[in-house]
């Protein structure tokens, strides 16, 4: 019996019990999209903090004490946020022992955003001649600073260079848009400078509907660089303890409290995955082992006409691995698609950003998930496929009648 006739008697088999067949894919399919969907999803969060963090650039951010989750809400999930603090907080802190480099920025929160765009724009406003975070992607990209009112957008933002925008009365000429980072803070903010911001704020009580009013000396954060030799929660503590009225948040801080919501899921995840794949293979290998009582008489009949052990062994394992490929292949399709669907959603509700892993990963994830699934397949036909190729042949037919 050669291995193509083997393929085709399984393919045979597994059409004749189509239902059966239907309940085994399925069960394939949801242990597979939900380990799919579910390592994707985490794996974009934690490719997102990566990115996000680098692009921040800042080992320390410092805000008005009263204001500290404002600041977190802000890094973490984008949140447009406005407050302030005196502009000699930032002299303060370069002062501070352990601190490379300090540059302020300040947040505005638009009350309206002309147009009909449905994101929650955040604009922050740097200082280019201090600046280490927006300064070398403006080196990099655009090869001269920003001028006047030109200003550089988030990728989740709806706009193209060349177009122009108005905030609090004033246009602004758009100039670039930043690589996508899965961090709202910079994938939905707009940058601009100090000076534009200061400018605009002081035009909006003539031009604007609902005038700003932040006066020259105030600033929102300012973000350090630490020197080497120097860890951000030291210098943190310092920089708290010699400057009142303000919280040191640390990088550090920041991302480990993403890293402990990402364990808690991950957590989850694996306990809900490991009882669906313990059920799986439960539930198979007792499929396989109803389908080889059923068919002894065929068992044995293949065996009367000359199918060796190992051929029975191989039609059993075939027809295991065959449900387990098309199933994963379901599973992949379905659990990367209710990922797409549902990924706004549920980030919404965690409030934790995500970035999708580039290709390549993408692609090893997802060979990684049919390999599981045809393991899956394999082991739980495993037995019932070594108990069918031990039959003899006259006592399976006699068995079978």
């Amino acid at each position: 019996m050669k291995k193509i006739k083997i393929f085709s008697l399984a393919v045979r088999n597994l059409r004749r019990k189509f239902v059966r067949t239907f309940v085994l894919l399925l069960v394939v399919a949801v242990v597979t999209g939900t380990l799919l969907s579910a390592t994707i999803f985490i794996t974009g969060m934690k490719n997102a903090m990566k990115i996000g963090t680098y692009r921040l650039g800042a080992d320390v951010l410092v805000v008005p004490e009263k204001n500290e989750s404002q600041a977190k809400a802000a890094l973490l999930a984008g949140e447009p946020t406005s407050f302030y603090m005196d502009r000699d907080v930032l002299e303060k802190v370069k002062k501070i022992e352990g601190v490379k480099k300090a540059s302020p920025q300040l947040f505005l929160k638009p009350s309206s955003f002309t147009c009909c765009f449905n994101v929650d724009v955040f604009l922050v406003a740097f200082e280019p001649k201090t600046d280490f975070t927006i300064t070398p992607w403006l080196e990099k990209n655009l090869k001269k600073p920003l001028a006047g009112n030109e200003i550089i957008t988030g990728r989740e933002i709806p706009v193209v260079v060349g177009d122009t925008i108005p905030f609090f009365g004033a246009p602004f000429n758009v100039v670039g848009t930043m690589e996508p980072t899965g961090m709202k803070f910079f994938d939905q903010t707009v940058f601009m400078t100090m000076d534009a911001a200061y400018t605009m704020a002081e035009n909006s009580k003539t031009k604007s509907m609902q005038p700003i009013d932040i006066a020259k000396d105030k600033i929102s954060a300012v973000l350090v660089q630490v020197q080497e030799g120097y860890t951000p929660e030291r210098v943190a503590i310092r920089i708290e303890h010699d400057i009142e009225g303000i919280k040191a948040i640390a990088s550090d801080e920041v991302i480990s409290t993403v890293r402990r919501q990402l364990n808690g899921l991950l957590r989850g995840i694996l306990a809900i995955s490991a009882v669906l794949w313990i059920l799986a293979l439960l539930m198979m290998g007792f499929a396989f082992y109803m389908i080889v009582n059923e068919r002894q008489r065929e068992l044995g009949l293949l065996r009367a006409m000359g199918a060796k052990k190992g051929h029975i062994f191989s039609l059993i394992i075939t027809e295991a691995v065959m449900i387990s490929f098309i199933g994963g292949v379901i599973g992949l399709i379905s659990g990367y698609m209710l990922l797409l669907t549902f990924k706004s959603l549920i980030l919404h509700s965690l409030k934790l950003p995500y970035l999708l892993p580039p290709v390549m990963v993408l692609i090893e994830l997802l060979s990684g998930a049919i390999i599981f699934s045809m393991l899956t397949g394999l082991l739980s036909s495993l037995l019932p496929a070594v108990s069918a190729s031990k039959m003899e042949p006259y006592e399976a037919i006699r068995k079978g009648e």
